[in-house]
C-alpha cells in the first residue's frame, strides 16, 4: 500500500484505499471497517501523496511528516485527537520544528494524528520497514 492509493474523501471520516475506478465512480475500501463503497466524482477526493504541511520554509509532503512521526514515536501511536491543543502543537513542534503554526490549525493536527494512527493500525509502516531490510541484506551478501 502506497500513499498514492490512500484517499481522503471530503465529508467522510477516516481514510480509504483505492480499489478501482470507472467512468463515473471510484470504488474504495474504508481503512476503519474495511467496507467497500462507490464514491462519485462529485466528492472532493485527495490522495495522501498530494497533501503537504505548511512550514516557514518549504512545504513538507505528508509522507515525510508521517515518516517523521513514526521515527519520533519509535513506531508507536501519535497523540489522540482528544488531546489538548497545546499537547498537539508541542508534539508537532518536536516532529516538524518549523511547521507554520499560523497556517496549520489544531483541526489539521487532529486529522493528521488520527490518520497516522489509522495507518499504523493498518500496518502501513510495516511494509515500508521491510523494504530497506531486504536491500540491506543484499548489500551484505
Amino acid at each position: 500500500m502506497e500513499l498514492k492509493d490512500i484517499l481522503s474523501i471530503s465529508g467522510k471520516p477516516g481514510l480509504y484505499k483505492l480499489i478501482t475506478t470507472s467512468k463515473t465512480n471510484i470504488i474504495v475500501e474504508s481503512l476503519i471497517d474495511q467496507k467497500r463503497a462507490a464514491v462519485s466524482g462529485n466528492n472532493k477526493i485527495s490522495t495522501l501523496e498530494d497533501i503537504s504541511i505548511f512550514t516557514y520554509e518549504d512545504d513538507v509532503t505528508l509522507g515525510d511528516v508521517l515518516d517523521a512521526i513514526h521515527k519520533h514515536t519509535n513506531g508507536g501511536k501519535a497523540p489522540s485527537k482528544k488531546s489538548s491543543s497545546e499537547e498537539l502543537k508541542d508534539f508537532m513542534g518536536e516532529v516538524l520544528p518549523k511547521f507554520d503554526e499560523d497556517r496549520v490549525y489544531v483541526s489539521d493536527l487532529k486529522k493528521l494524528f488520527s490518520w497516522y494512527n489509522l495507518l499504523l493500525e493498518n500496518k502501513f509502516f510495516d511494509s515500508k520497514v521491510e523494504e530497506p531490510k531486504a536491500d540491506s541484506g543484499k548489500e551484505e551478501a
